[in-house]
């Protein structure tokens, strides 16, 4: 049985964190240097899903968490009065099952809830699969871009909106 449900206190953040590690050594592999990839402590997200700021969305198959969502008011400036997806993140033997359009509705549904009538992501531009995902979904690339350093390696991270 699957169920999207909010974090709880009880929930296991370590189990968190290894879903955002998985995921992390499947996704960018490729994008990200291998070398800071196979470098990921176990718990390096444990903590982060703890902020008072994010909402976070987990979904459970069977009592067995294996997807987590973050939501939040747009941390960024130029997407004031926006909602934001922090991050989406499975197993990797969860994806390509639908699980992922369920649980991004999920937290798009919940912004809305809250007054939102926008949403933005960032996502890796060399992340074509997640990209590509996020287009079927409605979501639109902008002009916005971060650069980032990950593992040594310059990236950027392009913005999508989708009006909701």
């Amino acid at each position: 049985m699957n169920e999207i449900r909010y974090l709880t206190d009880t929930d296991d953040r370590s189990e968190i964190s290894g879903i955002y590690e998985k995921s992390w050594k499947n996704a960018y592999r490729g994008i990200v240097p291998d070398s800071y990839l196979d470098s990921i402590p176990a718990g390096r997200w444990a903590s982060k899903v703890d902020n008072p700021e994010w909402k976070t969305l987990v979904f459970v198959q069977d009592g067995r968490l294996i997807g987590t969502c973050s939501y939040c008011a747009s941390r960024f400036e130029e997407y004031i009065g926006y909602g934001e997806i922090i991050s989406i993140y499975f197993l990797p033997e969860c994806t390509g099952k639908g699980y992922g359009r369920q649980l991004l509705e999920r937290a798009v549904s919940e912004l809305k809830k809250e007054g939102y009538s926008d949403v933005h992501l960032w996502v890796l531009e060399e992340n074509l699969n997640a990209r590509a995902f996020y287009s079927k979904l409605g979501f639109e690339k902008t002009d916005s871009v971060i650069e980032d350093e990950i593992g040594g390696k310059k990236l950027k991270e392009i913005s999508l909106v989708r009006r909701i």
